[in-house]
């Protein structure tokens, strides 16, 4: 059954989901932008002959790997504070 414990629980999770899933999206606009906007720099090769592209797409995948992590430390922060 729900307590009043466990309600604020989950509601912290929703907000801190909400709060990182902005984060990716974020991320992911830049990418689009600079899709849309400069796409000739997307072509550049930054970093041992990969191009801009692929690099920000693997940046993404790792961001939401990160994200992920830290999504599951500060559930686990929200359980212990409310005693769940």
């Amino acid at each position: 059954m729900n307590t009043k414990r466990e309600a604020a629980a989950t509601g912290a999770r929703a907000r801190i989901g909400l709060g990182l899933f902005a984060v990716y999206v974020l991320l992911y606009a830049g990418f689009m932008v600079l899709v849309l906007v400069r796409p000739d720099w997307l072509a550049t090769r930054p970093l041992g002959g990969v191009n801009l592209a692929i690099t920000y797409g693997l940046g993404l995948i790792v961001a939401a790997l990160v994200l992920a992590m830290v999504y599951m430390a500060a559930c686990r922060i929200v359980d212990r504070r409310n005693g769940v």
